[in-house]
């Protein structure tokens, strides 16, 4: 992959934040959805790849755009399998809560997983973690190992969690060894990324979440040299059957960072939408300008760029289509 395409695809991920913005806080997360969707769709195809969407908004039958197996780019270019959330955090966005995000990841032909939509069992880190702990030892075990390597007390640990009552048991044992508990209302893939960035304070995610999201995040991870290990929670025979369809022989298999991303180049682009642990959301501005700010690295180089950008629109984006006038005022700029 050119390092050119790391600040194409930069802009899609722009793009679909500047869409959604407008809907935060109005209790409308369909219509934020779609809106980054479209604006997203509509930027990949400028972008000099011929993709495939491997994790996207659902089957060709529950997406109009943006599904699994979808082709995107101008055809030009190198042939790369295509990872999108357009709106990580669509509850975040409704609420006009903290940490939603438009997230966008691109490999090779073949090196991502596709990763069915059912929930995976997680374990990130940061960089001083990767390699020194595991999913399969006890949380107890991996807190204690944490801790020992990190040079600090169980107690000064903070671990991040996503705020659900499937995670009750997770809590309890937190609670009973003492760490801080950061918990997260919505926006898995910030989460998991959250330990490897060390302004945020958090030391681990642990908990279950979408498994799309895992292979995401596990992008993202592969650039900043953090970790991320998942095993699929098949809920019944028919999500269990969906994992041998796709691949997946053994669908409790410990996932590691190869199995979910490869070890090639992997290239991950964030724009925030809404404030959040590592980006800042999408700012308007007096003279019909709006600021975004985003990340984007590459697996190969480690290369880590913030981008802080502002966009003028022409006219005030209408709820009912904010693609389609943020969309000019990219292409204009």
């Amino acid at each position: 992959m050119e390092r050119e395409l790391a600040l194409e695809i930069v802009r899609v991920t722009e793009l679909a934040a500047l869409a959604s913005a407008p809907w935060m806080g109005r209790g409308e997360k369909i219509g934020a959805d779609e809106a980054a969707t479209n604006a997203m769709r509509s930027m990949l195809d400028s972008v000099s790849i011929r993709g495939t969407v491997v994790i996207g908004e659902g089957e060709m039958d529950e997406a109009p755009m943006l599904y699994i197996g979808e082709q995107l780019g101008s055809g030009n270019g190198p042939e790369v399998d295509v990872a999108v959330d357009p709106l990580e955090g669509t509850n975040i966005v409704a609420k006009g809560l903290n940490n939603a995000m438009s997230v966008i990841a691109v490999a090779s032909k073949g090196q991502l997983l596709h990763a069915p939509d059912m929930y995976m069992e997680k374990l990130a880190v940061g960089p001083l973690l990767a390699g020194k702990v595991k999913l399969t030892d006890s949380l107890e075990t991996t807190l204690k190992t944490a801790a020992n390597v990190l040079g600090k007390s169980v107690a000064d640990l903070t671990v991040m969690v996503l705020d659900r009552p499937r995670h009750e048991t997770i809590v309890k044992t937190l609670r009973k060894v003492g760490v801080r508990i950061k918990f997260l209302s919505d926006g898995d893939v910030a989460g998991a990324m959250a330990p490897a960035f060390p302004e945020t304070g958090i030391d681990l995610y642990v908990g279950s979440g979408g498994a799309p999201e895992g292979v995401l995040a596990a992008a993202a991870l592969q650039c900043l040299g953090g970790e991320l290990q998942g095993r699929l929670m098949p809920a019944d025979g028919t999500e269990y059957q969906r994992c041998v369809q796709m691949g997946l022989s053994d669908p409790y298999k410990l996932l590691s960072m190869s199995d979910m991303v490869g070890t090639g180049d992997v290239i991950f682009a964030a724009t925030g939408v809404t404030p959040g642990e590592f980006l800042g959301g999408v700012r308007y501005l007096p003279d019909q300008r709006a600021e975004t700010h985003s990340i984007v690295m590459r697996a190969k180089t480690r290369t880590i760029r913030y981008i802080r950008a502002q966009h003028y629109l022409p006219s005030k984006p209408f709820l009912n289509q904010p693609e389609r006038n943020v969309a000019v005022s990219i292409n204009q700029a």
